[in-house]
């Protein structure tokens, strides 16, 4: 009886023995060396495998840019020190880079907006966006502050400030999540030294700008005759700001007659 039951275990655990010996010699025998600098640079990134660089992980990203397939620039939520000591590892010069941050084009908040009906629908900005009406707010550019972008963001960097949403800079990692959840294209990553920002995106003209919002851009013209360094265009009924250009002398914001240009510091 003993025995009957002694013989298979010790051949299943020879079989066993014997499976791990081939198993070790051909991880041994077909090993594929890794790039020490792979290694280094994924101690330098950050981990939180977000894919703001494009690609699945950390661990991707840093082989491709052993590769020379992605930029040593390439980690949003690293910024310009994981681009410098990325730079460092693969022994090139890097250039100064400045932090990014996302930037939500709106200021349609409760005191600002209109409304066209109570929205009692699934809280997401794509299923709003999907009604006839584009959303519960007059205008069609609006904000809808249902929190998609907020619910994307894997730093915690959104929140909502009276129905729109709101960057808190400090958590911002500009990884681009928020930019492709947003039905109304409303967020873009944008340098954080550009200061001087249009709180708007409404490409309406005056009159429907105006009986939808107080706060958006009514394509005046006022803040372009004012800036003496020609750093603002009107275009499509919206202001737009030339940064290379822009000196935050102000102007525009002093004369801005709704309010719609604001400095961010």
């Amino acid at each position: 009886m003993f025995e009957s039951i002694l013989y298979p275990i010790i051949s299943v655990g020879g079989l066993a023995l014997l499976f791990g010996v081939i198993l070790g010699f051909s991880a041994k025998k077909f090993a594929v060396e890794s790039d020490p600098k792979v290694d280094r640079i994924i101690n330098v990134l950050p981990g939180a495998n977000c894919g703001g660089c494009g690609y699945p992980g950390c661990t991707v990203f840093a082989e491709r840019v052993v590769q020379g397939v992605a930029s040593y620039r390439g980690c949003p939520p690293g910024g310009p020190s994981a681009a410098a000591e990325i730079a460092k590892q693969m022994g090139v010069d890097a250039a100064p880079a400045s932090r990014k941050v996302a930037f939500i084009m709106c200021n349609g908040s409760n005191d600002n907006i209109k409304r066209n009906y109570i929205y009692d629908g699934p809280k997401s900005c794509v299923s709003a966006s999907q009604l006839a009406t584009g959303g519960n707010k007059t205008c069609a550019y609006s904000c809808i502050g249902l929190e998609s972008c907020k619910n994307a963001c894997p730093f915690g960097a959104i929140k909502m400030v009276d129905s729109i949403a709101v960057v808190i800079p400090e958590k911002c990692s500009a990884c681009g999540k928020c930019v492709n959840v947003c039905p109304k294209k409303l967020i873009e990553i944008i340098p954080e030294k550009n200061a001087v920002r249009v709180l708007c995106n409404s490409r309406d003209k005056a009159r429907a700008v105006k009986e939808s919002c107080r706060a958006g851009c009514i394509g005046c013209t006022l803040c372009q005759k004012i800036c003496k360094e020609g750093a603002i265009t009107v275009s499509d009924n919206i202001a737009h700001i030339d940064y290379d250009k822009c000196t935050l002398c102000m102007e525009c914001i002093n004369k801005c007659p709704s309010k719609a240009i604001k400095l961010f510091r």
